[in-house]
């Protein structure tokens, strides 16, 4: 229970400090599919009320699946608002994946159809826009952890769609290179939602 309080403070860190600067409707911003080798980088935008208690305690990445639908509905209850920014694997071959998590980011914000004061987001330099950039923002800022699985679940529903499309197992690795991943690779070969930009060495293998 202690540690759960010491998490619970730890977790308005940056949204107390910016409060009390005067600033009310705080952005956490994240992303999830800046690794894979396929599929689309997805970021997404919450806005909490001011009055907002903690209840995400972990990295979405330490979180179950389960845990993480669990949590995706309890933030969509609870937030002002939520958007979702998505830039698909040929825009991120064309403009690179920095340059698109930014655009996600960006499309993220305008789909809050709300006004803002200020964005944090988890260690990505975002001008011109008012932020701060704050290295593991997930541990430190509920919002940007609320934005980190919500980014995280619609993205892995997306891959799932996609594995009922193509041979590859979408559903399980998600299209980051894991082993399974790089033997379906050499085994189907590339898919059209493949990073082509990701894959100069497969593709060379692929071509002998």
């Amino acid at each position: 229970m202690q540690q759960q309080k010491k998490t619970s403070k730890c977790m308005l860190e940056i949204e107390k400090s910016l409060y009390s600067k005067g600033y009310s409707k705080i952005v956490g911003i994240d992303e999830a599919g800046r690794g894979p080798l396929a599929g689309p980088v997805v970021a997404a935008a919450v806005i909490f009320p001011i009055d907002i208690k903690p209840f995400i305690f972990r990295d979405s990445k330490k979180l179950s699946p389960k845990e993480r639908e669990r949590l995706f509905h309890q933030i969509k209850e609870n937030a002002v608002s939520v958007g979702i920014g998505i830039v698909d694997s040929t825009v991120i071959d064309r403009i690179n994946i920095y340059n698109a998590t930014k655009l996600a980011m960006e499309r993220a914000l305008e789909d809050l159809k709300t006004d803002y004061d200020y964005i944090i987001t988890d260690y990505v330099r975002f001008d011109p826009y008012p932020h701060i950039s704050v290295k593991k923002a997930d541990e430190k800022s509920l919002s940007v952890a609320a934005a980190s699985i919500i980014a995280k679940v619609i993205r892995d529903r997306i891959m799932e769609e996609f594995s009922k499309v193509y041979p590859h197992s979408f559903d399980r690795h998600k299209g980051y290179p894991t082993k399974l991943h790089r033997e379906e690779i050499m085994k189907y070969g590339l898919t059209p939602i493949h990073r082509k930009s990701f894959n100069t060495g497969i593709q060379h293998r692929l071509e002998l």
